[in-house]
Order: C-alpha cells, then structure tokens, then sequence
C-alpha cells in the first residue's frame, strides 16, 4: 500500500521538488518548483500564511502544490475582493503519476491542513485556458469557473459560505 506524505517544502528538500517529471507541462500552465521557492520565501519574509508542500509516496516526490493568503490583484473576480481568500499555485503531478487519484488525495490533503492550521476561507486559483484536464479536474473538486481571465489563466473558486 502507497503512502502519501506531505512535507512542507524547504530548501533542504528543494533538490527533491527538481526531480518531479513535468517535462509535459509547459511552464506557462504550471508554475516550475523554482517559481515555488520564491514565491514560498517570499511569504515567509512577508509573514503570509499557508505553505508550499512536496508530496512523497513513500518517500519519492510526486508532487507540489502550493497553497496560501492571497494578495490582491486587480483582476481577482469581484468574488474576492475585500475577502481573505487562499490562492492555490503551482500544483503538478509528477507524470508517472497521474490518473490514479493521487492530484484528488494531494489537493484535498494539502487544503485540511492549510484549513486546520489556519482556517477555513475561499479558494481561488487560475488554469490556462488550454488546459482542459485541470479544469475538469477542479471541476470535480469542488471549484467553478468564473469566466473571469487573468492572462490566459481563467480563474476557478471553491467558495466557503
């Protein structure tokens, strides 16, 4: 049986994080896991909440997904604005690894634990317009498209009453 860890990502095991297979992903779609380390040092030094986690079956990274106190941005959906909501970013599935239900046990993992230590709020995240699958993905997660565009990225939230 498959266990599925999730660390928080650090630069000691930054290294780890470079070994996950996205070569198929354009970088335009998904943030890279160094975007990830800056944007997770970033938040540190800036005291937002949330975090950036490597996830491990059985100790081999599999993915990364980052999960965290949005700033605002002008094109946030009217949705968000003047609301604390989390921006999820970033999050890839290492390629041998996908279509087996682990994006699903990632996603919902990392959001109880950002939710258990922080809190409940809104989710908010983007997905480029030509990335069908992640769409459906999130779909089936919980999220709604919003037709709401930042860029080529529409935006998908997971509201909280």
């Amino acid at each position: 049986m498959e266990i599925l860890t999730l660390e928080q990502l650090t630069h000691d095991n930054y290294r780890q994080a470079l070994a996950i297979n996205r070569d198929d992903i354009p970088e335009a779609w998904v943030d890279t896991a160094s975007a990830l380390m800056e944007v997770t040092d970033y938040g540190a030094a800036h005291h937002l909440i949330g975090h950036t986690y490597l996830a491990c079956i059985d100790g081999c990274p599999v993915g990364l997904i980052m999960i965290g106190e949005a700033l605002a941005w002008e094109t946030d959906p009217d949705e968000m604005k003047d609301k604390p909501f989390y921006r999820v970013m970033g999050f890839v599935v290492d390629k041998s690894h996908r279509n087996r239900g682990i994006g699903g046990e990632i996603l919902e993992n990392a959001i109880a634990q950002v939710y258990s230590e922080f809190g409940e709020r809104s989710l908010a995240l983007g997905v480029h317009k030509d990335n069908v699958r992640a769409g459906r993905f999130y779909e089936r997660h919980g999220f709604q498209r919003t037709g709401v565009y930042e860029g080529n990225d529409e935006y998908y939230l997971r509201m909280i009453e």
